[in-house]
């Protein structure tokens, strides 16, 4: 079954991070798809851009065309930062994935739905 990992911290513009933080974060990732490989679990994932740089879809009303903010959905202390995508045998070997996992303040560990079984 494929989880995904939400990794959840303060809102970080990296290209203004000194290089060094930027470095040691990208190594801390480097080394968690290091152990997945080690392991032979596929997955795939992605860093996101802040949250300052999103745009927001929303129904505007019945019937009515979509509304476009700027933004983020809501407010939040901390943002999803990134996400990874990891094949696990259950949801206690997704928790031990995750634990390896670099992280700022917390992750979240979702089953994807697949709607074909």
């Amino acid at each position: 079954m494929k989880y995904m990992l939400m990794l959840f911290e303060p809102d970080t513009d990296w290209d203004t991070v000194p290089e060094t933080a930027r470095t040691a974060a990208l190594d801390e990732h480097a080394a968690f798809i290091a152990y997945l490989d080690s392991r032979g679990i596929d997955h795939s994932g992605a860093a996101l851009r802040p949250s300052t740089t999103a745009t927001t879809l929303r129904p505007a009303g019945p019937d009515q065309d979509m509304l476009v903010t700027d933004g983020p959905y809501i407010e939040l202390k901390e943002n999803l930062a990134g996400f990874y995508i990891v094949e696990a045998a259950d949801l206690d070997d997704a928790v031990e994935i995750a634990r390896h996992c670099p992280t700022g303040t917390g992750t979240e560990i979702r089953p994807l739905w697949d709607a074909t079984s």
